[in-house]
Parts: structure tokens; sequence; C-alpha cells
């Protein structure tokens, strides 16, 4: 238990598994905010994880003035039995010796903006929240990329709508792990990190339960406060989603068969009507019924990508991708509930 005269207002926990690639960007976003009145190593600490990483992390986070860097313990594995992921194994080591109010779990791979821990804070307490996540700006590079993340933010903005996550009233909980700030009475109610362990969707399982102990979630769109590149290759990404789509989705192999028939009807309509014409005698209002359905078929799909809060550009590519977005789907069902494990940076962990 930590006297008044050790608080601080916030620690910061950045978990890190061969992150070399980025973990700078991401510290330096987080330690420029330190000013005066919010002075990091005064008011607030930031702690760097490093998760059994093989490259230069460790090196990164402490060539970075101001930065703790710990190990994470080494992760207890039973055969056949589920464990700790190493994720959650090096949370939870943090934030037992954390000495914020508040405590913020942010990923590797994000890059925080000007103000942005301070304003988080205060949003939390403006709307008496115990748990306050955002979801980031995403940058996508590359044609899949840009095609298929628009599908998924969408499909998840649609499952999981903030306003109902944040309505005390709704049953629906989320939080995005990329950004989870948390009261640390709260945390340590719900048992924190060490509650959701063998979870590999760690994050909305905390939320679940900071919502099921009468506690105010609050979860937005954050744009105006991060942003993340998750993945910088193809493989990459199809790994992370093979990892996260079936326990994401209550119906993995339904929303993939409603998405190829979106993929049939929007590129199927246009066929139609310009091969029908050179064989059959179309009356013009016939001809005008098919355009007219396919326009509504177009108007349909975009407004539902749009709730992804990527640009139209990327929301017309998304088109292409629904193959790619049925295909994800199927192979994260066989893994997860075929059978029942799961692939993340070099581990392989019961699902």
């Amino acid at each position: 238990m930590l006297s008044k005269g050790e608080m601080m207002e916030l620690t910061v926990m950045v978990p890190a598994r061969n992150e070399e690639a980025c973990l700078e960007a991401c510290l330096r976003s987080l330690t420029t905010q330190s000013e005066p009145g919010f002075e990091l190593g005064r008011h607030w600490e930031l702690i760097v994880i490093d998760d059994g990483s093989t490259d230069a992390t460790h090196r990164i986070a402490e060539s970075v003035a101001g930065v703790t860097v710990m190990n994470a313990p080494p992760l207890e594995t039973k055969p056949g039995r589920k464990g700790m992921t190493g994720k959650n194994n090096a949370l939870w080591a943090a934030a037992q010796q954390a000495k914020g109010k508040w405590l913020l779990f942010t990923d590797a791979d994000t890059r925080h903006a000007s103000g942005s821990l301070g304003r988080a804070m205060r949003e939390a307490e403006k709307y008496e929240a115990a748990l306050l996540s955002y979801s980031p700006k995403q940058i996508v590079t590359g044609f899949w990329q840009r095609a298929l993340m628009p599908l998924i933010f969408s499909e998840l903005a649609i499952a999981y709508p903030p306003k109902k996550v944040s309505d005390p009233a709704s049953r629906i909980a989320a939080a995005n792990g990329q950004f989870l700030l948390i009261d640390r009475e709260s945390y340590f109610a719900v048992g924190g990190h060490q509650a959701v362990g063998d979870k590999v969707l760690e994050d909305v399982e905390l939320a679940w339960k900071v919502k099921a102990s009468r506690r105010r979630l609050r979860f937005r769109y954050g744009g105006d406060a991060l942003e993340t590149q998750m993945y910088r290759t193809l493989p990459a990404m199809i790994e992370g989603w093979t990892k996260n789509l079936a326990i994401l989705f209550l119906q993995p192999l339904a929303l993939a068969g409603f998405r190829l028939i979106d993929f049939g009807l929007l590129i199927s309509l246009p066929v139609l009507m310009a091969v029908l014409p050179q064989h059959l005698l179309l009356l013009w209002w016939q001809w005008a019924a098919l355009g007219l359905l396919w326009i509504r078929v177009l108007w349909r799909y975009l407004a539902r990508v749009r709730k992804s809060e990527f640009p139209w550009i990327d929301c017309m590519l998304s088109i292409v991708a629904l193959p790619m977005f049925g295909w994800l789907l199927w192979r994260s069902w066989m893994q997860v509930k075929l059978k029942h494990e799961v692939a993340w940076k070099g581990r392989v962990y019961k699902a």
C-alpha cells in the first residue's frame, strides 16, 4: 500500500516485445508531455516492460531519459493448461510497482498527441469514468492495409457501439488496449491483468469486469489523442487478426457469409447491367431498376464502412478486401474454435 506521499498522479505502462521499429517514437511522444505542474518523475512515471525482446528494444527504452525499464517475470507455462499471456504477465508485474492514482496501459506502436495524457485524466474525471479507453487513429500503409482495416474497424464500431459501451444501462462492454486508462482503486478491485491473465483480448475482458462491478466506462474514437500503426507487413496483419477476429465477433462465420454476399452483389450487379442488354431486350426501367438496386447496396455498404473513421477512398477500396475479410474470419474461427490456440510474436497461447 502506497502512502499519500509516495502516490503520483499517473503511471504510464508500455509492454514491449521486439518493438525496436516503433518504441522510440512512442516514448518520445509521451516524455515530451512533461511540463511544469506535470513533470515526469515527480507527478507521473513511465514504465517500459521488456517482455523477452531479442532485438534492440531494451537498449532503446533505456536511452530515453525519464523512462523506467523493467524485465517481465518469466512466464509460467503448464502443458495442456492456459497460462498468462506475455502481455498480461508484463502489465500485471508493472501495475504492482506503479505509483499512479491513474494507470494508463498503452502499446509500443502508438504515438500520443501533445497534452493528451492530462486531457484524458480530466475527461475521465468529468464523466466519472473508472475506465476510459480510446480507439486510436489508424495509420495504414500499402494496398491491403488500406483496404482491409476499414472493414474490420467498421464491424467493431457496430459490434461495440461507443455510446452503448459508455451507457451504464447497456450490457455491452469494450476497451482498446492501445489506450486504456483506469483508476488505481478500480483496477485492483476487479483483479487487474491477473484476473484476465489467460485472455487474448484482455482489454475487452477487463472492461467487462469493470462494468460488471457497476463502475462507469467511457469509450470513444480517440484520433485527437493518439495514432497507431498496428502492422507493418501483410503477414503480421494476417497473424494479428487471425488471433482476434473469432473472439471479437460472436458469429464469425455468419459475418463472413454476409460480407461475401455484399461482395457478390457489389460486383455482379454492374456486370449484369453491362452484359444483359447485349443478350436480352431489357426495357429501360428494368435496366434502371438494376442500377438503383446497385446504388442502394453500395450506399448501405459505404454508410456502414464509414463508421470506421477511415477516409472515403479507403472505404471504397475496402470492397476489394471483402473476400480477404471473409477468409480471415474463417481462419480465425479455425484457430480459435477448432484448434483452441493462437500464435502471436513467437508464442502460442491456448484460446
